[in-house]
């Protein structure tokens, strides 16, 4: 899988929370914290990451967005 990059403004919905849970679970997954990702439409409404450059995964809350997250992880 591609690099995860979170938007820690986006860390007060929930994706904080996802973002420790994978790390944890998948230590050798790359994930990186960013100060904006430039979505601040989707980023403001609900838990989102940018996965690679373009693709964008939204959820309306951390744990769907977990569950997401880990399906593509496999």
């Amino acid at each position: 899988m591609k690099k995860i990059k979170y938007c820690c403004r986006n860390f007060k919905h929930g994706s904080k929370s996802v973002f420790k849970s994978l790390k944890q679970e998948f230590p050798d997954l790359k994930q990186k914290k960013k100060d904006c990702l430039g979505n601040c439409k989707l980023c403001s409404k609900q838990c989102m990451v940018l996965i690679g450059k373009t693709e964008i995964v939204v959820a309306p809350t951390a744990e769907v967005l977990y569950a997401k997250l880990k399906h593509r992880i496999g």
